[in-house]
């Protein structure tokens, strides 16, 4: 008889929590957060510093992808047919771009072999890659750790959960695991959430990324056809 009791009584309080949660005011965002615990900071950081990361490199490649890259190229061809690589070379080092930096370090090496100008303007156009893919690593990063902080979250939820239930013995409430619980889940959706936005941003920088890269190999083939055609 008592056992019946106890669950009507859990049912009754089940009914009493829904009740009162209807008549709530929606949870704020915020405050799901707080209970999330220690974690949700850190997964609040890293989506910080995620988004951070993002938006200056988005708008350093988007300066990059600036195409504008024919009429330099017709410039420059104009200076070197003419024999003006002095002016050539200012036009270029006056351009401040990842282009302009590959064309000044081929026209300084004009006089010798093509293979030695050809590898010149490789070497810097890579040099000019890893700036551009300036801490892009770091977002993949906070993409691969974040589902993994909400699971350690959820982890520990749960252990708070169970240490809640072998304290209160027969006493058990469902308020006794609602707190745990509440973390387990937050901390999984706080997890996934900043994973899934900065996986997203990092798969927009990589094709970015690739474009620039794309650009500068076809501009650095015409710089090289350049040099082959007869003054």
């Amino acid at each position: 008889m008592s056992l019946i009791n106890s669950i009507l009584l859990d049912a009754n309080t089940v009914q009493t929590v829904v009740e009162n949660a209807s008549g709530d005011e929606k949870i704020s965002a915020l405050s799901l957060a707080l209970h999330g615990g220690w974690v949700m900071i850190v997964l609040v950081l890293l989506l910080i510093l995620a988004l951070y990361i993002f938006f200056e490199r988005f708008f350093t490649l988007g300066h990059a992808l600036k195409d504008d890259s024919s009429s330099f190229m017709e410039e420059i061809r104009k200076y070197v047919h003419s024999g003006n690589v002095e002016g050539a070379q200012k036009l270029a080092k006056s351009t401040d771009t990842s282009l302009g930096r590959m064309v000044a370090k081929g026209l300084s090496r004009l006089g010798r072999p093509l293979s030695d100008i050809q590898t010149a303007v490789e070497n810097e156009g890579k040099m000019e890659v890893t700036k551009l893919e300036k801490n892009v690593w770091l977002v993949a990063t906070v993409a691969s750790v974040g589902p993994m902080l909400g699971f350690l979250g959820t982890v520990t939820g749960m252990v708070t959960a169970f240490q809640g239930m072998a304290a209160a013995g027969n006493n058990l409430e469902i308020s006794t695991l609602a707190e745990g619980i509440y973390q387990a889940m937050v901390t999984t959706i706080g997890g996934l959430i900043v994973g899934i936005i900065a996986y997203f941003c990092y798969n927009i920088l990589v094709a970015r990324i690739n474009k620039v890269v794309e650009t500068l190999e076809t501009r650095s083939m015409e710089f090289m056809d350049l040099l082959h055609e007869p003054a």
